[in-house]
């Protein structure tokens, strides 16, 4: 049995430790971490799975903002990494996390969710790349794997740049994570 329960009551070495498991070690590379640079997790809206006092898998949500050509920004909530141990994927551990913080979010009235992923994946939460097809990151992303879950009646800006948001009113950070 995997028990979905608030990442703060996991030690930040055991999380670095299963995204180095699921993503490499060289996974700071990635383009995903440079909008997550200079701030932390929101701990409201991150979750661990735990099969007995283990860590198997974890989702943490960032603070994040699309600014438009115009200067205007536009609070987002980064949904990512979602992370399962090799060992346990294809288990449902994922989609358990990935709904756990989708439910977050709209409990909190968070900003919309945005993540780099698989559309056929992610598809499945209601996720559509459509929304960012005008959308830019501060790095190399495939533009069809950067998707968002609209919030019905709520229309975003069609051109801007995705980067970190230092602040996000109302919310307990987690730990900055390297």
């Amino acid at each position: 049995m995997t028990n979905i329960l608030p990442l703060t009551l996991v030690a930040p070495s055991a999380i670095e430790r299963l995204l180095d498991a699921a993503f490499g070690v060289d996974r700071h590379a990635r383009t995903a971490y440079r909008l997550r640079a200079g701030v932390d997790w929101i701990a409201d809206l991150s979750f661990a799975a735990l099969a007995g006092d283990v860590l198997v898998g974890s989702v943490q949500c960032w603070p994040i903002a699309l600014t438009t050509p115009g200067g205007e920004t536009v609070p987002l909530t980064l949904l990512g990494p979602v992370a399962v141990d090799p060992a346990r994927q294809h288990a449902g551990i994922g989609q358990r996390l990935t709904r756990a913080a989708i439910a977050a979010i709209r409990a909190h009235a968070a900003p919309p969710p945005l993540l780099i992923g698989d559309p056929e994946y992610y598809g499945r939460f209601g996720f559509v790349a459509a929304p960012t097809a005008g959308w830019d990151l501060p790095g190399p992303f495939e533009p069809h794997r950067l998707l968002l879950l609209p919030t019905p009646g709520r229309v975003l800006p069609t051109a801007g740049m995705v980067g970190p948001r230092v602040t996000m009113p109302g919310f307990a950070s987690g730990v900055r994570m390297a």
